[in-house]
């Protein structure tokens, strides 16, 4: 029977530990552009002998699995397959993974276990799915869906021997039981994917921003700023208990900046209160009328050890919105690469053992690219490329809106890596520049919030 890739549909189930899903919960992957989980290299190495004319042996190297997904943007997959490649981050750092959000690039990998369905002929499952490479796609000329490109490892595939969800009946490396409790595939996404239309990119220059949020903490203490949450830690890297439950607080030192009670800076001078103890012990906001929205200050880790000022942009409720947009587009790329190194190593499972290539994986350094083309339409583009200096070169914040029931993710400090303007006669003249960006602070790790989204994963 000719085997159709009409028939092909992928479900996932995020893990807790690498490797070792639930199997209690399936989510329908979307709408896939192109998907292969039988990728797999067994690095077979020939091995000559003497007195034969060919290759004797055949010596067996680790085994490679690699996991190629490229979905439409529709429902949660593509959420989760670009969050998890930004990181992870459990929003209380309970470590319970209760609320896990894209909050910044983290130093671990996050995994997900994709189940694979072909009717008529069975399942295919893959456990320790990382995404390595995640590419947002959009482009303005040729019609099609917002797409989401990742490149993962996994730590094994294997096909189930019946029509069924249950590898617990293989005799084989996988036991995993995705029938337990009535538990069927699940149906495709209702919602339509999002169409390039869908997708508006704001920006911020630096003269549009303005001393927004003067603040200091707690002796050693230190804030960070993502795209939704701003959490407060104290001098032992734990989230300080004084900024408590209530409002704006959805968890012990973590505000939400989204909420009515904390999404103006002047909401955040009545949340922290102006003098130590009149809001939230050991923090004190200058008293600040200000009506610019929280979530347009720029994302990055500050010290409050002492009063500091953190910039954000001008931008008041009423509009919402960073102050200029990149209209015309083209195309739109948006590239998370995370240069994981795959740790070979025997697993055993089911008293079987392999010898893995991805036995384990280790999160890389993060390069975060945005790629855009459009028709050129000022010489702002130009200018940011051609600055004077290192802070004329800079881009604030750049945000990536897809709408308010969807999400959004910001990207701070970009700096043009590459510009470039052709001419031709009776053409139409298109800018297509490269973005790489740094995030903002003065503490920790403050890169990691180059990057950061909304949603939860």
């Amino acid at each position: 029977m000719v085997r159709l890739t009409q028939e092909v549909e992928a479900a996932f189930e995020v893990e807790s530990t690498y490797g070792d899903p639930a199997d209690f919960a399936l989510t329908h992957l979307g709408l896939l552009d192109t998907f292969d989980p039988r990728a797999v290299a067994m690095n077979i190495t020939p091995i000559p002998s003497l007195g034969q004319s060919t290759d004797a042996h055949h010596a067996s190297g680790p085994i490679d699995v690699t996991l190629p997904i490229k979905v439409a943007c529709q429902g949660t997959g593509w959420k989760q397959l670009l969050g998890r490649a930004i990181g992870a981050t459990d929003l209380d750092d309970g470590g319970g993974g209760t609320t896990l959000v894209p909050h910044k690039l983290t130093n671990s990998v996050s995994s997900m276990a994709i189940l694979a369905k072909q009717d008529g002929v069975g399942f295919t499952l893959a456990t320790g799915v990382v995404p390595n490479e995640v590419t947002l796609e959009a482009d303005y000329t040729a019609g099609g869906y917002i797409t989401v490109d990742a490149q993962c490892t996994a730590l094994i595939t294997q096909d189930s021997t019946a029509n069924n969800m249950n590898f617990a009946d293989d005799s084989g490396f996988l036991v995993d039981n995705y029938t337990d409790g009535g538990l069927t595939f699940p149906s495709a996404p209702t919602d339509e994917p999002l169409l390039p239309s869908n997708l508006t990119i704001s920006y911020a220059k630096t003269s549009d921003l303005e001393s927004s949020l003067e603040i200091d903490g707690p002796p050693g203490s230190y804030i960070e700023i993502g795209e939704r949450y701003i959490k407060t830690y104290l001098t032992d890297d734990t989230l300080d208990p004084d900024v408590d439950a209530g409002g704006a607080v959805t968890a012990a030192g973590v505000i939400d900046m989204t909420n009515a009670a904390a999404d103006t800076l002047s909401d955040l001078d009545t949340l922290f209160g102006t003098s130590s103890g009149a809001g939230k012990d050991g923090w004190t906001v200058t008293n600040n009328a200000n009506d610019s929205i929280s979530v347009n200050l720029l994302k990055g880790i500050y010290s409050t050890d002492t009063a500091r000022t953190i910039s954000g942009v001008n931008t008041a409720v009423a509009t919402g919105v960073l102050p200029n947009t990149f209209d015309n587009l083209k195309t739109v790329s948006l590239k998370i690469a995370n240069n994981n190194t795959s740790i070979p190593g025997k697993v055993t499972r089911n008293s079987i053992t392999k010898w893995l290539q991805n036995s384990s994986v280790g999160r890389g350094k993060s390069d975060i690219t945005l790629d855009l083309t459009m028709t050129a339409e000022n010489e702002d583009l130009y200018n940011f490329y051609n600055g004077a200096t290192a802070a004329d070169r800079l881009i604030p914040l750049i945000r990536l809106d897809f709408g308010s029931s969807v999400g959004s993710i910001a990207l701070t400090n970009g700096t043009i890596t590459s510009f470039s303007r052709p001419l031709s006669g009776g053409g139409e003249v298109v800018d297509t520049v490269s973005i790489k960006f740094k995030g903002a602070g003065d503490i920790r790790n403050y890169s990691s919030l180059a990057i950061s989204a909304d949603w939860t994963l």
